[in-house]
């Protein structure tokens, strides 16, 4: 058994999962060079939620942070998440949008791209795959798990095959609400690794208290690499920790050959940032225990927090346990997709709606309707007959790709934003988050050149670390 390889995700998972991505680029910048010298196998520091919020709460060019962030990491390779024909945003975007997307984000320092599809959908995975071996990256496409009667080993174990078949340089399996359990994990790595010759990566959160164990069978296994985050970024909603995992395995034939006094400087670096993320509450400790609810409703750390708030603005806190009871109900009735980005806000908010109209699809969001009428895709189990008559009436769902119907856009995209282009780069901002875009592109505009500092007066909205 080869060592243990580490991917850190401590500045793109670690600081979404505890800190709603609130972490700017000049807390990152400082340690970055101690952290390319660790000996990482990736680290994880874009794509995801970062996309969005630097643009729309910390008014940074993604980009850039990106670009400057390569300029200092020259030997640890720099990965992103894509979330497949999603790219970055909640729905499915043309082609031409995601190849271009794709092809600049290697330009601008990405080495390995993450892309995945909430529906484990291999349709929607294809379009960025063939971009992302085209620009010269690497291609691992991971696997949504989750637990269902349909989300079999012998499911888990078809799909790896699909997905080495469409040209995924490495496999992850992706955990994001914490469900995968130690034996199961034994169970499914040991089958991957005999059915495909590429590296299994592991992703999980430590929301139900069991990703440690969960790590380690996985190990046992044959898993060839595991992420973590950084001490003071991890456990609770995030990944487990850097410095536990590399001690654990310590002495061991996995042993990672990490140094501990280099992740301990690393380490120190970050806990006052913490710290103070927990002093002006944009860290609670709500999210830092473990939450039996992610087993018992197999829902996502972040989902939950998401359903809180949708609840408070309704003022309607007392429906929590119901909520939690009719997610599971929602999501039967959606043919079992994964809670993950879209598909956990389209059942989680199709909950909410459920219980506060007292009936049962009484409303129904644009989103739920778009699930059933196949627009994100094809759903591991068919939607009933019933359900597809209540939500879309007589329509006919689509079967083919949803993409397929998506026109190339990129051209009408930036001709719709020419006044504010200064880089390649803005067209695809823009393509994805054209409202927060602008207003990016206009406080960059009063940065620059004094125009009213007042476009990009956004304050309130940004939480400083």
């Amino acid at each position: 058994m080869a060592k243990v390889k580490i991917s850190d995700s401590t500045l793109r998972d670690g600081q979404q999962s505890l800190i709603a991505t609130r972490m700017r680029i000049e807390d990152m910048l400082p340690i970055l060079e101690k952290m390319d010298k660790v000996g990482f196998e990736s680290m994880e520091v874009w794509g995801g939620a970062t996309f969005d919020s630097c643009l729309r709460y910390l008014k940074e060019d993604p980009w850039e942070r990106l670009r400057q962030i390569k300029s200092l990491v020259k030997n640890t390779k720099l990965q992103m998440l894509l979330r497949g024909q999603n790219v970055l945003g909640y729905k499915n975007y043309a082609d031409d949008v995601v190849e271009a997307f794709v092809e600049k984000s290697v330009k601008n320092g990405i080495d390995k791209i993450r892309i995945f599809d909430a529906l484990n959908d291999k349709r929607n995975l294809i379009t960025a795959t063939n971009a992302t071996k085209k620009a010269g990256g690497h291609a691992q496409l991971a696997i949504s798990y989750t637990l269902s009667d349909v989300h079999t080993l012998d499911y888990y174990v078809e799909l790896a095959k699909e997905y080495e078949k469409l040209g995924a340089d490495s496999i992850c399996i992706k955990d994001m609400a914490g469900l995968l359990l130690p034996m199961a994990a034994y169970d499914l790595v040991k089958a991957l690794k005999q059915t495909v010759n590429i590296p299994i990566e592991i992703h999980s959160h430590y929301t139900s208290g069991v990703a440690g164990m969960t790590y380690l069978k996985s190990i046992e296994a044959g898993a060839d690499i595991i992420d973590t985050d950084m001490s003071p970024f991890s456990m609770g909603t995030s990944q487990p920790a850097t410095e536990v995992m590399v001690g654990a395995l310590k002495g061991t034939e996995y042993d990672t050959g990490l140094n501990d006094k280099q992740l301990k400087e690393i380490a120190d670096y970050f806990r006052p940032m913490r710290e103070k993320a927990i002093e002006n509450g944009l860290l609670s400790t709500k999210v830092l225990s473990v939450d039996i609810a992610t087993l018992l409703y197999q829902v996502p750390g972040g989902m939950l927090s998401n359903l809180v708030s949708q609840l408070k603005t309704q003022k309607a806190e007392d429906k929590y346990e119901e909520v939690l009871n009719e997610i599971p109900r929602v999501r039967a009735d959606l043919g079992y997709p994964p809670l993950v980005t879209p598909s956990s806000q389209i059942v989680g908010t199709q909950a909410v709606l459920n219980v506060l109209m007292g009936e049962r699809y009484k409303m129904i969001s644009n989103e739920t309707k778009d699930m059933v009428r196949g627009k994100y895709g094809k759903t591991p189990v068919p939607i009933s007959d019933e359900i597809r008559r209540k939500i879309i009436g007589n329509e006919k769902p689509i079967t083919n790709r949803p993409a397929d119907l998506i026109p190339p856009a990129l051209a009408k995209i930036e001709e719709e934003m020419i006044e504010y282009k200064e880089q390649e780069e803005d067209v695809l901002s823009y393509a994805l988050f054209p409202q927060i875009a602008i207003e990016f592109f206009k406080f960059r505009q009063a940065q620059k050149y004094g125009v009213d500092p007042s476009l990009g007066n956004t304050q309130n909205n940004i939480y400083p670390i």
